[in-house]
């Protein structure tokens, strides 16, 4: 059951080409190599923020892949005081909406999850830009939280433009964490929550198929639910 009311679905559904934008198809699947280069030695647990247009389908593709221990939607490249939906949609903070996923190492890479992200969660050679979504907050780009997460990120990124899967050059940019904000509640789990939302069908679900059809080994059917684990 959806955690909206009818009001507040009518009423994201009035602002649905301002924000998580208009009902355009999802894009396919790009199937890209392995990273090269990896992390060689990892903590128990690990975070990383990922940043690939409206946080929805990243949060949803991330929440599929076995591992992960949470996936949640928020802000990330700006400051706190602007870390809200309605102010992060003007895109002046700074901001891009983001995943945070927090994920254990020895189940599933840093550079695995760069590889799924790059592969089925977005375009990374859309530039701020995702499908329908326009504006800086919808901008590609990964926030490392450590100089080895870097050093992944960059060597990946160089990897697959030489090796030229992409028709362009890959735009995602790469930043040093500098705080996550979690978005309000309910953007948390919207994929999961409202899998007939016309945005989801058109733009989202695809790409956990894709996820399905194109890395069966990571994954994982049952998400795992961000106020599931709240209660």
């Amino acid at each position: 059951m959806s955690v909206f009311s009818t009001g507040r679905l009518a009423a994201l559904a009035a602002i649905s080409l301002f924000a998580c934008g208009s009902a355009i198809a999802a894009e396919d699947a790009v199937v890209i190599p392995k990273p090269t280069v990896d992390e060689t030695a990892a903590p128990a647990t690990e975070k990383a923020v990922f940043a690939g247009g409206c946080f929805w389908g990243v949060q949803g593709v991330f929440q599929h892949v076995k591992g992960v221990k949470s996936a949640v939607s928020g802000y990330s490249g700006g400051d706190k005081a602007t870390a809200d939906y309605e102010t992060v949609s003007t895109g002046s903070t700074g901001h891009a909406e983001s995943v945070e996923v927090t994920f254990d190492p020895k189940q599933v890479s840093y550079g695995q999850l760069l590889q799924i992200f790059f592969s089925v969660a977005h375009n990374p050679t859309q530039l701020n830009f995702q499908g329908p979504d326009r504006g800086t907050q919808y901008r590609s780009a990964l926030f490392v939280e450590s100089p080895e997460q870097r050093k992944v990120a960059e060597s990946y990124i160089s990897q697959l433009n030489q090796a030229k899967v992409f028709p362009h050059l890959i735009v995602t940019k790469v930043s040093e964490f500098n705080g996550f904000y979690p978005a309000e509640r309910y953007h948390q789990d919207f994929l999961t929550l409202n899998p007939t939302y016309p945005y989801i069908v058109y733009n989202d679900l695809p790409k956990i198929e894709n996820l399905k059809q194109v890395f069966p080994a990571a994954y994982r059917e049952d998400p795992v639910l961000v106020l599931k684990a709240k209660g």
